[in-house]
C-alpha cells in the first residue's frame, strides 16, 4: 500500500460544468493498493487513515488522472512530422509506405515499444489505437501493452479497395482476423478491442457490411473510424456511396454509429449528423493538432455542446505532432480562439480524462481518481524549467497551472507515469539514466 502526496485534481463524476464539479485538493493522498485506488482525501486524514502506507512524496506537484488518447496510429510514430500535404495525399505518400512495413511482426514489436514508451513519457495511460492491417501488428501492440497492465483500445485498420494491394485485405478475412482479435484480446486483461474500418473509402460495401455483422455480434466492442475530416474525402465518400444520406449514414447503414463508437475529427457535419451522434451516444474525436497540420478546418465545440455530443480530445499522431495531450490541449484552445467560443482549462482537462472515460462508458476504470478506480495517474512538475518556475507561482489555482503547462509545456511537465499501480515512467531516472 502506497500513499502519493501531491496537490490533486480529478473529476469525480460526469458534469456539463467542469469548472463546478472539478475536485480539488491542495496538499492531497492517493492511497493505492494492489493496482486499485482506496481513497484520496488530504493528506493529513489518509495518512492517519492507513499509517501503514509507505509514503511517495510529491509535495509542491500536481497528480491527476492518466491522460485519454481517443484517436491515434501506432504505425505513424515514425512518419510524424513529415512535410506538407492535406489529408488524400498524406495517406498515400506518408502512411501507407510507413504501414507496408509492418507486416514484419519484429518491426510491429519494436515499434510497439517505442509507442508505448512515448505515450507513457507524455502522461498518457489509456489510448484508443489504429493497428496496421496486419494482424500480427496488432497483436504486437496488445502484447507490449499487457505486460505493463495498460488499458489500450487498438484494432487491425481493415481496407479493401483505394489502397496499395498489398495493404489490402478482403471483406472474409477483415471480419475473420477481427473476430480472431477480439476473441483473443477483448476484455482480456485491460485489453479492449475496437472494429476499425479506416474509413469509409477504403472499404468496399461488402467490407462494411462483414465489420457490421461483426459489430451486433460483439455488442460491447468499440469501433473506430474516420469522419468528415476533410471536404474532398466527403466529396468521395457520396461518389462511392451514391445512395447514403451523409458521411456518417455509410456508417450507420452498417450498425456501426452506437454507444463506444469514435469518429475522428467530425470537421465539417450536417445538423441530421449531429443530431444521430447525439441520439446514438456516440463520440467524436477532436484532434487539433491534425486538423491545423493537414489544414483540414476548425472543429465546432460549441456545436457538440449544443447538440450535447460526447466529445473526446486525441493527438491522431502521426499527422498530429505531439503525443503530449497538454499540447493538444493547447492546440484545442488555438482552435476554440478561432472560433470565438476558447474552450477553458477545466473544459480541456475533461476532455481528456473523465469526460473521455464517460464517453467511451469505462469511467468505473479510469479517467478519475475515485476508489476502486485503477491507479492510472500522472504526476506534473509545474516548475520544470526557468519559464515556468516563473510564470507559474507556487500557489497558482490549478486551472492556471494546467492552462500554462498546456501552452508552455509537453513530456517536460511529466515527473512519472503510474498505470495500474506502478510507476511506469519516471523524468529522474530516465535523465539519469541518460546522464
Amino acid at each position: 500500500m502506497q500513499l502519493i502526496r501531491a496537490n490533486i485534481a480529478h473529476f469525480p463524476t460526469a458534469t456539463k460544468q467542469p469548472e463546478q464539479d472539478i475536485s480539488i485538493i491542495l496538499d492531497g493522498g492517493l492511497v493505492i493498493d494492489n493496482g486499485t485506488i482506496v481513497a484520496v482525501a488530504p493528506f493529513n486524514e489518509v495518512n492517519a487513515s492507513f499509517p501503514q502506507a509507505s509514503i511517495v512524496d510529491h509535495s509542491g506537484k500536481w497528480l491527476v488522472p492518466g491522460f485519454i488518447d481517443s484517436h491515434l496510429h501506432y504505425p505513424q510514430t515514425q512518419s510524424i512530422a513529415s512535410y506538407g500535404e492535406q489529408l488524400l495525399s498524406w495517406l498515400e505518400n506518408y502512411t501507407f509506405p510507413t504501414e507496408r512495413l509492418f507486416s514484419e511482426t519484429a518491426h510491429a514489436s519494436d515499434i510497439a515499444q517505442v509507442f508505448l514508451r512515448q505515450l507513457l513519457k507524455n502522461g498518457t495511460t489509456t489510448g484508443f489505437v489504429f493497428s496496421s492491417v496486419h494482424k500480427t501488428c496488432c497483436d504486437a501492440l496488445f502484447t507490449a501493452a499487457n505486460e505493463i497492465n495498460m488499458a489500450i483500445v487498438a484494432g487491425k485498420v481493415c481496407m479493401d479497395r483505394n489502397c496499395p494491394e498489398d495493404l489490402q485485405d478482403c471483406a472474409d478475412s477483415a471480419q475473420r482476423d477481427s473476430a480472431d482479435l477480439i476473441e483473443k484480446w477483448h476484455n482480456k486483461g485491460r485489453n479492449r478491442y475496437a472494429i476499425t474500418p479506416r474509413f469509409a473509402p477504403t472499404s468496399t460495401e461488402a467490407q462494411m457490411a462483414s465489420l457490421g455483422e461483426l459489430a451486433c455480434q460483439y455488442p460491447d466492442v468499440f469501433i473506430q473510424t474516420h469522419l468528415s475530416e476533410n471536404l474532398d474525402e466527403i466529396a468521395w465518400v457520396k461518389s462511392l456511396y451514391p445512395n447514403a444520406k451523409s458521411y456518417l449514414d455509410v456508417y450507420d447503414t452498417y450498425n456501426m454509429v452506437r454507444p463506444r463508437a469514435v469518429f475522428g475529427h467530425g470537421i465539417h457535419l450536417h445538423e441530421e449528423e449531429w443530431q444521430r451522434l447525439h441520439d446514438t451516444g456516440a463520440t467524436l474525436a477532436f484532434c487539433p493538432t491534425s486538423n491545423l497540420f493537414l489544414g483540414s478546418g476548425l472543429f465546432d465545440r460549441e456545436m457538440a455542446k449544443q447538440q450535447d455530443v460526447h466529445v473526446a480530445l486525441a493527438t491522431d499522431v502521426g499527422a498530429g505532432t505531439s503525443f503530449s495531450m497538454l499540447k493538444t490541449y493547447g492546440d484545442a484552445y488555438k482552435v476554440s480562439q478561432l472560433r470565438h467560443a476558447p474552450i477553458n482549462p477545466y473544459d480541456g482537462f475533461y476532455l481528456m480524462t473523465q469526460g473521455a472515460a464517460v464517453a467511451h462508458k469505462w469511467e468505473n476504470e479510469i479517467g478519475n481518481l475515485n476508489p476502486q478506480s485503477a491507479a492510472d495517474f500522472v504526476i506534473l512538475d509545474p516548475h520544470f524549467d526557468e519559464l515556468t518556475s516563473l510564470r507559474i507561482k507556487p500557489d497558482a489555482p490549478f486551472d492556471d497551472v494546467f492552462f500554462a503547462l498546456s501552452i508552455l509545456g509537453d513530456d517536460r511537465a511529466v515527473s512519472e507515469t503510474w498505470v495500474n499501480g506502478h510507476c511506469c515512467y519516471n523524468k529522474k531516472e530516465l535523465t539519469h539514466a541518460m546522464v
